[in-house]
């Protein structure tokens, strides 16, 4: 079981390396199946086909991408009570991390699938966008909680400010690849929570 489960992170490592580097489309199975030393029947074994491949590099991400939300995010709140604070601290200690990731963010497979979703089947899709609202609910939670305690000066959507925090680390993936610049998410993320700080902090009287 355990030799099992190694070859399908294997599978799963190598797919997510080719799929980033030229989408999923250009991902062919022969390719996987000889990085990972084995044989289609042992690809199948693990994988009926090119959509379950695609489900599951595409939870493995999003479990990944929940976990580093509710650390980073979690921390934040255990070190202050003001819901503003705490969002900001959360903002810098995300873009922390994406300045420590060597040479860049390495791509976003939710991002690759969107760009492909013709080549998937429903389940795929469904993942994919359920992913997104997830992260939009997470997000607009606490803004609702720094709006709460901090009304915004500016009328905002706070379910777009959410999805503008997603659209920030996105598009700073793809300045970080385009201009071979592996800070550039980061410095993104640091613009962002500027933005957050002079929308939501009480002016001074």
């Amino acid at each position: 079981m355990a030799k099992a489960n190694e070859t399908r992170t294997r599978l799963l490592d190598i797919a997510a390396d080719a799929v980033l580097a030229k989408g999923f489309e250009a991902t062919s199975i022969d390719e996987i199946v000889a990085g990972a030393h084995i044989t289609k029947s042992g690809f199948f074994y693990h994988f009926p086909d090119k959509n379950a491949l695609a489900l599951a590099l595409l939870q493995r991400y999003i479990d990944a991408e929940d976990q580093l939300f509710d650390d980073i995010f979690g921390r934040a709140r255990e070190l202050t009570d003001d819901p503003l604070q705490a969002m900001l601290v959360g903002l810098k200690m995300l873009a922390e991390v994406l300045e420590d990731i060597p040479n860049g963010h390495p791509g976003c497979l939710v991002a690759a699938a969107a760009y492909n979703e013709r080549a998937f089947n429903r389940d795929v899709r469904k993942l994919n966008e359920n992913a997104m609202l997830r992260w939009r609910f997470f997000f607009r939670k606490m803004f609702d909680d720094v709006a709460a305690f901090s009304p915004p000066r500016d009328p905002v959507n706070l379910d777009d400010l959410a999805d503008m925090l997603l659209a920030v680390v996105e598009g700073g993936i793809v300045l970080s690849k385009s201009l071979s610049d592996p800070e550039a998410t980061g410095r993104q993320v640091r613009m962002f929570r500027s933005y957050v700080k002079l929308l939501f902090q009480p002016q001074a009287h």
